[in-house]
């Protein structure tokens, strides 16, 4: 039953997304069969095969061993209020987003030598012969894996204006539907296993094209850019430059991120206060608004409800809130449950991104600002259902 009941979640999806497209008549039920026949194979070859898992394996303790250097800095800047078995405990302004820092400084390194550009470029020309898609938003959606959603598009920016609306719309949603590097320490942190996060990261760049070509089908002829060069070095003058932006850029996204904590986990105790009058709590509310997605992603009896807590937790407030929650449970799940929550979460789908989507990409590019406003909230529900598709995919695999 599980098996229908998945099926039937991404049947759901697909024809919620047809239901909101800007153009049904246009959409390619061939490219939607493509699109998830592609996803199902990712999912079996790192989920079921065996090479799949070693490598997904390897990978995950390289990055986490690369994630760990990070302490070093951490322990010589905070001394022990950096070791979370200090008398002084866990701190989590330290602990979880101090390593933003190091992850956004080596990021901003690895663009500005040309790594992260080559990978994209390789992968990215593979993604667009196979999906039919332009390369600038081959690439855009492939560096998604790596980059924040107003990250990537920095690397085609001289391209941005001579998009059209049916690719500004695969940057929205790739953007929308993915995870930064820079913060994947910070779910590691939470307790979010790294393997996890690398699947539905290897899962974006297809998902995204699906789910944005269905809400906005490619109908205008776009410019066909025979080489497409990518801007790796920005405004930096030299590597010591790009490594001390990516550290300022760090240390803004660490205030950021707890500063929007600071305010949501407030609001919520508040609005549990107010509630708390009807003997009710947000959670509850969030647990049966959003358990239907629960049910369809093959979830049993309480695990429902744990599901639709966690999926309103992230769209209401931010992935860091779910993802806390989630932390503090995953190692009472099962296997498939904790894996499929976790995929389902990932991506900055949330209200509170739909001005940071904006305003980011509108710098790049001021002429498409009315576009990007236009297009951006149904943009968003595309990036929320990216994530959903991909943990349905992979949580059917889990049962073979």
């Amino acid at each position: 039953m599980q098996f229908i009941y998945s099926l039937l979640g991404i049947i759901s999806i697909i024809a919620l997304l047809y239901l909101i497209s800007f153009n049904r008549k246009a959409v390619s039920f061939k490219l939607i069969a493509k699109a998830l026949v592609v996803q199902l194979i990712i999912a079996l070859v790192l989920v079921r095969i065996p090479l799949g898992q070693k490598v997904v394996s390897v990978v995950s303790d390289g990055v986490t061993n690369v994630i760990n250097c990070g302490q070093a800095g951490l322990n010589f800047v905070f001394g022990s209020l950096a070791d979370h078995g200090a008398p002084t405990g866990f701190i989590f302004a330290i602990q979880t987003l101090g390593n933003i820092v190091f992850l956004s400084a080596l990021v901003s390194l690895l663009y500005y030598i040309g790594v992260l550009g080559f990978v994209v470029k390789w992968i990215g020309k593979g993604v667009g012969k196979l999906m039919k898609t332009s390369e600038v938003e081959s690439f855009v959606a492939v560096a998604n894996m790596f980059l924040g959603q107003t990250d990537s598009p920095i690397l085609v920016s001289k391209y941005l204006k001579r998009m059209t609306d049916s690719e500004v719309m695969v940057v929205l949603v790739s953007g929308m539907g993915s995870m930064s590097v820079s913060i994947l320490g910070g779910y590691i942190a939470l307790g979010i296993p790294m393997q996890y996060l690398l699947i539905a990261s290897t899962m974006v760049p297809i998902g995204s094209i699906l789910v944005a070509k269905v809400l906005l089908p490619q109908t205008e002829a776009f410019q066909e850019i025979e080489d497409v060069k990518m801007d790796n070095k920005g405004k930096n003058a030299n590597v010591i430059d790009a490594i001390a932006e990516g550290a300022s850029t760090g240390a803004q996204m660490a205030f950021s991120i707890g500063a929007s904590l600071i305010a949501f986990v407030g609001l919520v105790a508040l609005a549990n206060m107010i509630l708390g009058v009807f003997g009710l709590k947000l959670e509850q509310i969030f647990s049966y608004v959003f358990a239907p997605f629960g049910f369809l992603m093959g979830f049993e009896g309480k695990n429902i409800l744990l599901e639709g807590n966690l999926l309103g937790s992230k769209l209401i407030l931010n992935e860091f809130v779910a993802f806390q929650h989630l932390g503090q449970i995953i190692k009472s799940l099962d296997y498939r449950t904790a894996l499929v929550a976790t995929i389902s979460l990932c991506g900055f789908a949330n209200l509170s991104s739909l001005g940071i989507c904006v305003s980011g990409i509108a710098v790049l590019c001021p002429e498409k600002r009315g576009v990007l406003a236009r297009l951006v909230f149904r943009a968003m529900l595309g990036g929320i259902a990216v994530s959903m598709l991909s943990a349905m995919l992979v949580g059917i695999v889990t049962l073979f």
